[in-house]
């Protein structure tokens, strides 16, 4: 009987004590692990060896996490943990827009990072489920999504609400009930950081389906995304 192989998971981090520390606990936890502290490195590793996943540090020697996350962005949706000092909102939401699917402040835990791995590689792939919404294409595996035919160029995030809006289309979510979908831990998140999601995946939707409202905000209550066909 043939045995899965273990997820691949890729450290960036500069700091040795916690490069060792999360490697330590990941491969602990069954995962294979490498390490890189180079920001200017990243890049190529992927090409050469395309993890499962990568923690991700913000501020890295010769190439800063943002960068690194951005030029990543260009030819893999592999899900991104992106960790750093900085706990202001506006560094969260700028990590979040380059194409990260997770973010932690450090000092964090060790055993909470390899509960986010988890549960970022417990997420189903394949096709989405899109109900009655006319012209949406949605593909997991390919983290692709099109709107009448047109490639939506989506950040992990918005993909994945576009991908809860379209399991449920007519469906009102709550914004506490989005923040569900985009971080399982329930973690602290403020409305703005959805509004501000929200706002760049309408806009991409409007621009590929002209004269509709796809997303639709309902006063007081939340977001929903209309029934097209």
């Amino acid at each position: 009987m043939s045995t899965a192989l273990p997820a691949y998971v890729l450290v960036v981090e500069d700091e040795p004590r916690l490069s060792l520390l999360a490697c330590d606990y990941l491969q602990a936890a069954g995962y294979e692990v490498s390490a890189l502290a180079d920001g200017g490195k990243v890049v190529a590793a992927v090409k050469e060896r395309l993890p499962d996943l990568i923690v991700l540090d913000l501020m890295l020697p010769n190439c800063d996490g943002l960068t690194v996350c951005r030029e990543l962005r260009r030819f893999t949706d592999v899900p991104i943990v992106m960790v750093t000092a900085r706990v202001e909102e506006v560094d969260r939401l700028i990590g979040l827009e380059a194409g990260a699917d997770d973010y932690m402040c450090k000092p964090f835990s060790p055993r909470e990072l390899v509960a986010r791995v988890k549960a970022i590689l417990r997420r189903p792939r394949g096709p989405v489920s899109t109900g009655e919404v006319a012209g949406l294409e949605m593909d997991r595996e390919r983290h692709a999504a099109r709107m009448n035919g047109q490639l939506l160029e989506l950040t992990p995030l918005e993909f994945r609400l576009l991908e809860a809006f379209a399991a449920a289309p007519g469906r009102v979510f709550s914004r506490d009930q989005l923040i569900d979908k985009l971080h399982g831990d329930q973690r602290a998140i403020s409305d703005r950081t959805i509004d501000s999601h929200i706002k760049n995946l309408r806009r991409k939707l409007e621009q590929a389906s002209p004269g509709e409202e796809p997303i639709r905000s309902i006063y007081g209550v939340g977001y929903k995304l209309e029934v097209l066909a």
